[in-house]
């Protein structure tokens, strides 16, 4: 083998190499990224969920207050 096919051969392994390298890494980034994000959302999902049980209750509050008003009277019971 000549000197410029040996050149030639060594170059392209190393520039495979280099490129798996760099997509190693670029998943290997991704990931983290992901985990990341998945426990940022996961806190995020878990407090909207206490709002709205707030909201609920909060909900059942007004329906309770309504009911009184626009129900009937009151009537006194008197005693015999």
């Amino acid at each position: 083998m000549s000197t410029e096919t040996i050149t030639v051969l060594i170059s392209t392994v190393s520039m495979l190499l280099a490129f798996a390298g760099a997509f190693g890494w670029m998943i290997h980034r991704m990931d983290a990224g992901n985990a990341e994000l998945k426990a940022d959302l996961g806190s995020r999902i878990d407090r909207l969920g206490t709002r709205v049980d707030n909201l609920a209750g909060e909900l059942v509050e007004v329906k309770i207050a309504v009911a009184r008003i626009e129900g009937t009277p009151r009537h006194l019971i008197t005693g015999r």
